[in-house]
């Protein structure tokens, strides 16, 4: 396929390597081998139970539109790639009616996640919320595509459980398609070197750390973002499902420090590809680094830049 080939294509290229689990937002069994992720954050409060499948296997966050009553509405299921556009959604209950109050977690009510397909593009937004539970942000996405939005959050009732929805987002325009970046032990952002270290093992809970460095010498001095020193959101390849990733330990506690490691613990449901998005914030900005790994092997001594290495945008 080359450059000029329109969305058109690519939409009935994407239905055909992806099926049905592809374009809808309620997916099928979990993929066994070489998935594709989906992650986030800790939460104070248990996670949504996983669902089960027909054959008893776990399904993790992110691959289902609707759960426990609630469902991510899109509004804008489709955007023009390299134009600002506005993104806008909502929560609905099992009425209907859009959900205006949530509860905080991470110094935000919601969390808005945005992936390309091939986990290249990545966005941690910060959407607004009008009075009738319309959340909306800019979004500018960069190539054409399929993206997947999660949005996170835990509703202001009862004993909610943290929900993480997904849907499906279209860019049109010229589709190059983009091969999932190599494992690498290292990711370069902005004059910044972050190191990852550990191994993620399939069924068993995993620690990470992730060191941050800036010109050779190790960074101790990382200010606090989303109430953490670092947010790690882990997609697994192929389906995007999303993992949560708890950080180990918080600012002021009396224990964590402020780097250069940061250190965190998740689980992955399976054998195959993982794309990690590390948020830190040092001298003011929010900057992302990714990398690529594979479970149950070290990632590669290379090093690999940020794609869209920079400033994190909201």
């Amino acid at each position: 396929m080359n450059t000029g080939v329109k969305i058109t294509a690519f939409a009935a290229a994407v239905a055909a390597t992806f099926g049905a689990a592809y374009g809808v937002g309620t997916a099928a069994d979990p993929i066994k081998q070489d998935p594709q992720p989906a992650a986030h954050a800790a939460h104070d409060k248990p996670s949504a139970p996983e669902r089960k499948s027909s054959q008893g296997d776990a399904t993790p966050a992110g691959l289902q539109v609707s759960e426990a009553g609630y469902t991510l509405d899109l509004k804008t299921p489709r955007v023009a790639a390299g134009e600002e556009s506005e993104l806008r959604f909502a929560v609905r209950d099992q009425q209907g009616r859009q959900v205006t109050s949530f509860q905080r977690e991470h110094d935000k009510e919601l969390h808005l996640i945005l992936a390309s397909r091939d986990l290249v593009t990545y966005r941690h937004l910060h959407p607004t919320r009008a009075s009738d539970g319309t959340w909306s942000t800019p979004v500018t996405l960069p190539t054409a595509g399929s993206y997947r939005v999660f949005a996170d959050f835990t509703p202001a009732v009862g004993n909610a459980t943290n929900l993480t929805l997904g849907a499906d987002l279209a860019a049109s325009g010229s589709y190059k398609a983009v091969s999932l970046p190599a494992p690498a032990a290292s990711s370069t952002v902005d004059g910044y070197t972050v190191t990852l270290n550990g191994d993620l093992t399939p069924g068993k809970t995993s620690g990470v750390t992730l060191g941050v460095s800036r010109n050779g010498r190790p960074v101790t001095d990382l200010q606090p973002y989303l109430g953490a020193y670092g947010h790690l959101v882990a997609l697994r390849s192929g389906d995007l499902a999303y993992l949560h990733v708890h950080p180990n330990g918080e600012p002021g506690d009396g224990t964590t420090k402020p780097g250069p490691g940061i250190s965190f613990s998740t689980t992955v449901p399976s054998a195959g590809s993982y794309r990690l998005f590390l948020d830190f914030k040092h001298n003011g900005t929010v900057r992302t680094a990714a990398f690529t790994v594979q479970t149950g092997k070290s990632a590669t001594p290379e090093t690999a830049d940020t794609e869209e290495g920079g400033a994190h945008q909201h």
